[in-house]
């Protein structure tokens, strides 16, 4: 019998929601898919800030976008969120997330008493006194997930897991499509960039870093002394990289370098203080992914990365993948989050989605489909 969940990603711009069905061994289908836009403040770099007003946007998202089933997995993954690695005695899922906060309390640099813990296994290994679990350990801020839960509920909606969102885009992305190697998996998003790193499908590291899209919005803004909708259209014409690159069918002027010093001298191309902003702001984040990729490397040099797969809003400013991979020295694709989705049997259906918005609800519709 098909079963149904929905995947719901509560953002700073949106609520998104995905309804997969699962029917055996069949891939899972996606039957409906809808996002209602939230007003600024009401969420905050992952927290909702205001539960009616998230709850009754909840609301309108089940009324307009038809969802059948009213169970839902919620997602966190903010700068609050930290995951590092853990090693416990050998012992059931259940136990060993009873004695977390035994195994950490000594540790973890913050109040245990606001936090919610887990444990992903990774692996397992004999030490001096038997064997044990190496794993990955993750800590949240409680206030942040049942700030959210309290919201989901307000909407008459059951939340029946939550999930972390790179964890979640691991298993959309590279856990079911079964990509071998060790490659890490970057989602840009608008207030945060996660980095997971994974081989052969089973995640090693996470980072969490506290910037992504809208940090390059907000400086167009405070730089430009222009409104949010100027600066967010003046995001779609910018260009990051360098080098050449060719002539299009339009009328457009184009340039035979891209570097910040060019398009500066040339008005027509663009204007030198957006591109000043621009290579400041990505630079900091392009210096942190850098550096990200290089300590996992350094720490694990007989399986370094080999290649990176991009997706998130953010990363589609044009130039930033070649970018990226001109400082990691590492291979840079998109990534598909469709590859192991059925989509509806409807004309050019894949198009409506090719921003890649909703992966994140993808991914934690798949944890309740497996």
């Amino acid at each position: 019998m098909a079963t149904s969940v929905v995947g719901l990603d509560i953002g700073s711009t949106g609520v998104r929601g995905v309804e997969l069905t699962a029917n055996g061994k069949n891939k899972p289908t996606l039957i409906r898919s809808y996002e209602i836009p939230l007003p600024t403040g009401s969420v905050v770099r992952g927290e909702v800030i205001q539960p009616e007003v998230v709850g009754a946007a909840l609301k309108r998202l089940w009324s307009q976008g038809g969802f059948k089933s009213k169970k839902v997995v919620l997602g966190t993954g903010n700068q609050g969120v930290i995951v590092r690695d853990l090693t416990v005695p050998k012992m059931s899922l259940k136990h060993i997330r009873e004695s977390l906060p035994f195994q950490v309390q000594s540790t973890l640099q913050m109040q245990l008493a606001d936090s919610l813990l887990d444990f992903y296994p990774t692996s397992e290994t004999l030490g001096e006194q038997g064997p044990v679990l190496n794993g990955l350990l993750v800590a949240a801020e409680k206030k942040e997930i049942l700030g959210n839960v309290n919201a989901v509920e307000r909407a008459g909606l059951t939340p029946v897991e939550v999930d972390l969102i790179p964890f979640a885009l691991n298993r959309l992305l590279v856990s079911r499509p079964q990509i071998m190697g060790t490659v890490a998996l970057i989602d840009i998003g608008g207030t945060t960039t996660s980095i997971i790193i994974s081989s052969d499908g089973v995640p090693w590291f996470v980072r969490i870093i506290p910037t992504g899209g809208d940090e390059l919005t907000q400086a167009l803004i405070e730089g430009l002394e222009i409104d949010a909708p100027a600066a967010e259209e003046l995001k779609q014409t910018l260009r990051l990289g360098t080098g050449e690159i060719e002539e299009d069918d339009s009328n457009s002027k184009t340039v035979k370098c891209k570097c910040a010093k060019c398009m500066a001298d040339d008005p027509e191309v663009d204007d030198s203080r957006s591109t000043e902003i621009l290579h400041a702001v990505t630079g900091e984040l392009l210096g942190s992914l850098r550096s990200t990729v290089n300590y996992f490397n350094n720490t694990r040099p007989q399986d370094p990365v080999r290649q990176i797969l991009l997706t998130g809003g953010g990363s589609l400013l044009t130039g930033f993948a070649g970018a990226l991979s001109e400082v990691t020295h590492v291979s840079v694709v998109a990534a598909d989050p469709f590859s192991m989705i059925s989509l509806p049997r409807k004309k050019n259906a894949k198009k409506i989605y090719l921003d890649g918005s909703i992966a994140v609800a993808l991914g934690l519709a798949l944890r309740s489909t497996t």
